[in-house]
């Protein structure tokens, strides 16, 4: 009999199993597919000479920014891997204030070069160790690069402040909202706690008329409201003594919904004339105590005031602010050192405030009322923003805000990192160093992840409109010569001593990009399936 034509083929050794992983590729690239391309969305916006967005939302409202925060979190993002840059962008926000733009262009660099080595057969967990690593050594390479810094120094807070708003839309009016921002955030830290700054004690009122130019900080409080009062009420209080009230000066109302019928004239009178004695009697309490200047809380069960305690409150030559907002009580009895009044039983003078001067004054097409000249101030500050249009009015607030919490990072690491790219270039070439002493796969990892980190200076270049290979090819070589604080002068075109350009920036914004971008990007490495679920 003919033997068979094809032989049977050997019965697998025990322990041989074949395992199919396409899925699991399929799964990791589309995330990483994803990831980046939220990565490459905001890659224009970076540094001084990057992009503005346009942002449209469904209701007509447009935003035009180049924070990378404000652009991800108004970005309408379904794929999971995709939302977690965004979050990623919203932790270096909360983090450090800056960086948000730099913390997700890194993140989808190192993602870039984690696809190149899967596909050259590392393991996903391999990669995500060597990040660890690699994030730990980055950080030791900034804090050798760091310059230790005071408060006192005021230049040096001014320079890197002015380093956070070169890259905003309103960067031609950092010489004016550096400094401001620096004054506003010394004033309300405590001698006390030196190494905490709250951002709740600094409040920034928008107002639209005039421009920029026009913004100011404010010793006191500003109400973004007219003085409400009826004809003949004051409008100025000078030696003010300023209640804070929580109650309502009207007439009282039920608890449930009811209907009272009156069918006869004289009741109707008895119930007009105890309505009139009764606030008649709260006012009188009010002027006994010597307070000349009430602050009445927004009510939802009734109005705050009437037609009728208004007159009796402007007979008094009492100025009144009223709707005022619940989560404002606190800053405002803060700054003005006084007690909220929550019954008219307990108006008595100790619980007041006291300042030089109240005034209603005009502010572009509206009022605001100003209170200045406040005895015993709490450390806080008010900043008035001006514009000439919302969107640049936003934009300044935005602004503003990276600005304060770049001090707010000075404030709790008291160390200052050239800017430029430079930190990028210097962790790149030290990691790739250090990447040679290694041996096996972490090696390679290690040398592929440091190399992506050059994304910071090619990107900062290739938005200013220079050659980037030249120009990272050029700073490599600086560095290479130990000139670690030489970094892309985007101004000039060429490559100089950003110290002496005074472009510097926190410690801590530079340490937490980088150590966030790792920390996502391993998360994003070891996930190899999605599960949905209804």
């Amino acid at each position: 009999m003919a033997a068979p034509a094809v032989a049977a083929a050997p019965s697998a050794r025990k322990g041989e199993t074949y395992t199919d992983t396409k899925r699991r590729d399929d799964v990791r690239g589309a995330n990483i597919a994803a990831a980046r391309a939220v990565a490459d969305a905001v890659r224009t916006s970076l540094g001084p000479r990057g992009m503005d967005k346009m942002i449209s939302s469904g209701d007509q409202e447009v935003i035009i920014t180049n924070d990378g925060a404000t652009i991800l979190s108004r970005m309408s993002l379904l794929q999971p891997a995709a939302r977690m840059l965004a979050e990623l962008s919203r932790s270096q926000d909360a983090a450090a204030g800056d960086g948000t733009t730099t913390v997700v262009v890194i993140a989808g660099a190192l993602l870039r070069r984690a696809q190149s080595l899967l596909a050259a057969g590392a393991h996903p967990t391999a990669a995500a160790d060597s990040l660890h690593r690699l994030a730990a050594r980055a950080v030791q390479v900034l804090e050798g690069m760091a310059i230790p810094i005071e408060l006192t120094d005021r230049d040096s807070l001014v320079k890197s402040a002015s380093t956070a708003l070169n890259s905003k839309v309103v960067s031609q009016y950092s010489g004016l909202l550096a400094p401001l921002a620096v004054d506003a955030a010394l004033s309300v830290v405590d001698p006390a706690h030196p190494e905490l700054l709250d951002l709740r004690d600094i409040r920034i009122i928008k107002k639209l008329g005039g421009t920029v130019d026009d913004t100011e900080l404010v010793r006191g409080l500003i109400f973004d409201k007219k003085a409400s009062h009826a004809a003949g009420g004051p409008s100025r209080i000078e030696n003010a003594k300023i209640a804070v009230i929580q109650f309502q000066i009207s007439p009282p109302k039920t608890d449930i919904e009811q209907s009272v019928i009156v069918s006869d004239y004289a009741q109707m009178d008895r119930i007009l004339r105890e309505e009139r004695n009764y606030i008649l009697g709260m006012v009188k309490k009010i002027k006994a105590s010597g307070c000349n200047v009430l602050l009445i809380q927004k009510s939802i069960l009734r109005d705050a005031v009437t037609e009728l305690s208004l007159h009796y409150l402007s007979k008094a030559k009492i100025l009144v602010v009223k709707d005022v907002e619940r989560d404002e009580i606190e800053f405002i009895t803060k700054t003005l050192n006084c007690l909220p009044i929550a019954n008219i039983e307990h108006f008595r003078e100790d619980k007041l405030g006291y300042a030089d001067v109240v005034e209603e004054v005009s502010a572009g097409d509206g009022k605001i009322v100003k209170i200045t000249g406040i005895r015993d101030m709490g450390r806080t500050a008010t900043v008035l923003v001006r514009g000439s249009n919302q969107l640049v009015i936003d934009e300044a607030d935005r602004s503003i805000h990276d600005a304060l919490c770049v001090i707010r990072c000075l404030v709790n690491k008291r160390f200052l990192i050239a800017g430029g790219g430079a930190p990028e270039i210097e962790m790149s070439m030290q990691l790739a160093a250090w990447s040679k002493e290694l041996h096996g796969m972490e090696s390679y990892c290690i040398k592929e992840f440091a190399d992506a980190l050059e994304v910071i200076p090619y990107t900062l270049a290739e938005n200013a409109g220079l050659n980037p290979i030249a120009i990272v090819t050029e700073l490599r070589n600086r560095h290479a010569k130990g000139e670690k604080n030489t970094g892309i002068n985007v101004r000039k075109g060429q490559i100089t001593n950003i110290l002496e350009e005074n472009v510097v920036q926190p410690l801590l914004v530079s340490t937490s990009a980088i150590s966030l971008a790792c920390e996502c990007v391993r998360m994003i490495l070891k996930i190899d399936d999605i599960v949905t679920v209804r």
